[in-house]
């Protein structure tokens, strides 16, 4: 009740909604379970206040990942209880037919031996009358329990599923992770190399991100990172990828999108950045635009995910080294190379 009491107080006096993610940080903070949790809350005391974008952020690198493990594991231990369950099921099952099959061979037996009198006929049928009972009720419990296991499979499926797609995400700003968009572009290069089909890949990078964090706090930069990801993320279409490929870069996977078509998306992605205007949540004091680099390489025979993605980073440097808020694709990137070779000679 303590841990509690400390809990709620510190909620209250912070002015953070009572959801139960933050209740859950909280008390894990009372408790001091996890010291790593408690020095950065600390050093957030010692600085100003906890907010609510600071509790989720907070709540989504302590806590969450966590929260994930668990329930893969509570979902491996439902699992094996069932198949246990299962097993249990079907050997009484067989248990109860091999009996079934012992009396029936016993009164095979009898019923060859001699002639039987009326009475004994009537106790042998009476006899493998119950038996078979015994057996339809055995099969009925087998049956309902194939049942239920079916249904808590399918429920536990559904569970995995869900686990499987919170692995992928990132927390932050809930598009796919570095391990997605890993797993996503080898798929899209084998797809490619077996099609023939087009692809292309983008690579992004906010634009003087660092000076966003300095100068307004981590609390901003989070929220640039979230907008960037939405403002990708609604642009693209369905079987398009969009991650966070790392820090302040994204990445978007363009299956059957030509290199002219994934230029003109690239550059449609950077006007829609450029066009949202940034606000302090606590003041709605005007921070100015946000813009983003781009490089944008397409799929060749010979390419690995790695090739692929050296020549889109090459591209997003030339962007920057450009004046950044750019969009450079490898035919553009190849024509500043002749032009700086002309220069050179």
């Amino acid at each position: 009740m303590g841990y509690a009491t400390s809990a709620l107080e510190v909620l209250k006096r912070a002015l953070i909604p009572p959801y139960p993610q933050f209740y859950e940080l909280l008390y894990t903070y009372a408790t001091g379970v996890n010291p790593a949790l408690n020095a950065r809350i600390n050093e957030i005391f010692r600085n100003g206040h906890v907010t609510a974008d600071i509790a989720e952020r907070l709540y989504n690198e302590f806590l969450k990942a966590q929260d994930t493990n668990a329930r893969m594991s509570g979902v491996s231990e439902r699992m094996s209880k069932r198949i246990v369950a299962v097993h249990d099921a079907i050997d009484t099952a067989m248990t109860t037919a091999s009996a079934y099959s012992a009396s029936l061979q016993i009164a095979s037996g009898d019923l060859g031996a001699a002639d039987l009198e009326a009475a004994e006929l009537r106790k042998l049928a009476g006899e493998l009358l119950a038996e078979t009972r015994r057996m339809q009720d055995a099969n009925h419990q087998l049956e309902m329990s194939l049942q239920a296991s079916r249904d808590d499979l399918d429920a536990l499926q559904r569970d995995l599923d869900d686990v499987r797609r919170e692995a992928l995400l990132d927390p932050l700003t809930k598009i796919y992770n570095r391990k997605a968009f890993d797993d996503g572009l080898t798929r899209a290069v084998i797809r490619a190399r077996e099609t023939g089909n087009h692809l292309c890949l983008l690579l992004v990078d906010i634009d003087y991100f660092k000076r966003f964090n300095d100068t307004w706090g981590h609390q901003t930069g989070d929220q640039v990172l979230r907008l960037v990801a939405m403002t990708l993320k609604s642009n693209i279409k369905g079987k398009d990828i969009a991650a966070r490929y790392g820090g302040e870069e994204f990445a978007a996977i363009l299956p059957d999108t030509d290199l002219e078509g994934a230029v003109t998306l690239a550059d449609n992605i950077r006007k829609a950045i450029q066009a949202k205007e940034l606000l302090k949540r606590s003041t709605n004091e005007k921070l100015g635009r946000v813009t983003a680099s781009f490089g944008v390489a397409m799929f060749r025979p010979d390419d690995n995910p790695s090739t692929l993605i050296e020549r889109a980073d090459r591209c997003l440097y030339a962007a920057k080294h450009q004046g950044r808020n750019k969009v450079i694709s490898e035919t553009e990137l190849s024509e500043l190379d002749d032009i700086a070779a002309l220069g050179v000679a």
